[in-house]
């Protein structure tokens, strides 16, 4: 029987088998945040009817929430209202879970792909230049950036940036998406501002939400920078090295097309998987930033709910997040065998 006949099977198999990966991933994240959530030292009931609340109320709301069952049948049930899409009910704002997410995620995806761009966009050539002027002038001062963007807290990037470009140069706007006079003038329609503002043609607002967004989404894209830079270096080290680029400069190519042409090209493939990563960790590693400047997505998000002691909007967030993660690494592992010919041939 020809080989083209099992395609079909085989395909299908391997779709059964990457949807199985991901459900056990997932499944593994659900319990993992669930049962930290539940040894934690913090009272679900006591965040929601206070600490004057009489004994019957207590006890009322204790029961309704389901915490006198055992561990396993209460991550059972929550498991349960997830396949459902029932993340359950923010004590703090008083809305389904799924509902905050889907209000506070697209800023976060706003600011962190702005970010990643910046990093891409700078980090690539950093990286491709530190490893062809290897161990000269560039090449160190290349990497002196990226340790400081890799090693300084972010948080503390943030405050010294409010500080100078904020409060002594004046910039750049504050904290916050928006100026307080501009805030709900733009119907939402995608829940990012720039996108939104420059649909309704609110060129006032356009600009303002830039001013706003410069100052974080530069720190998020240095924070990527400092990653992307020195894994380009390290995988176009690998690449100059090969024969191939000896062998081309032998036939009298140009620099140019040497590196951007050839070695370039083959360390794409694995920048992928480098790229997808950092864009999953600005994703989740914007917390901070959104908490120093204020701004309304899911990172501050998570951060307001767990000091409320807001279970529910903790682990739905972290679970949005961990599904991103799991979505960004599928994504990478396409372009992998889109860009990287020899995975074609192996699937075949």
């Amino acid at each position: 029987m020809p080989a083209t006949t099992y395609r079909p099977l085989r395909l299908f198999i391997d779709v059964g088998l990457w949807l199985l990966t991901v459900a056990i991933t997932l499944l593994g994240l659900a319990a993992l945040t669930f049962f930290i959530g539940r040894i934690l030292p913090i009272d679900p009931v006591l965040s929601i009817v206070g600490e004057k609340a009489l004994p019957e109320v207590y006890q009322r709301v204790y029961l309704e929430l389901g915490l006198d069952k055992p561990l396993w049948q209460q991550f059972f049930d929550y498991v349960m209202k997830l396949l459902r899409g029932d993340f359950g009910t923010s004590f703090s704002t008083s809305r389904p879970v799924l509902t905050d997410l889907l209000n506070f995620f697209p800023a976060t995806l706003e600011l962190s792909t702005i970010g990643l761009l910046i990093g891409v966009a700078l980090g690539v050539p950093m990286g491709v230049a530190s490893a062809y002027w290897h161990e000269k002038w560039p090449d160190h001062v290349i990497r002196i950036i990226g340790l400081v963007g890799y090693s300084v807290p972010v948080f503390w990037l943030g405050l010294v940036g409010l500080f100078v470009f904020y409060y002594l140069l004046d910039w750049v706007a504050g904290p916050g998406q928006l100026d307080v006079f501009y805030v709900g003038v733009v119907d939402r329609i995608t829940g990012m501002i720039l996108i939104d503002s420059a649909l309704a043609g609110e060129w006032d607002i356009f600009w303002n939400a830039v001013s706003h967004m410069i100052l974080p989404a530069l720190l998020l894209g240095y924070y990527s920078l400092a990653y992307i830079s020195r894994m380009t270096r390290s995988v176009m080290l690998d690449q100059l090295s090969r024969e191939y680029v000896l062998t081309a400069r032998l036939k009298g190519a140009s620099e140019f097309r040497v590196v951007m042409g050839h070695a370039l090209r083959n360390a794409a493939i694995p920048l992928v998987t480098v790229i997808a990563l950092s864009y999953g960790g600005l994703l989740e590693g914007s917390v901070l930033i959104e908490t120093i400047f204020s701004w309304p997505g899911i990172g501050n998000y998570i951060y307001s709910s767990l000091f409320a002691a807001d279970m529910n909007a903790v682990l739905g967030g972290t679970l949005l997040v961990g599904i991103v993660f799991v979505l960004l690494n599928m994504l990478s592992d396409v372009l992998y065998r889109v860009l990287d010919p020899r995975s074609r041939e192996l699937a075949k």
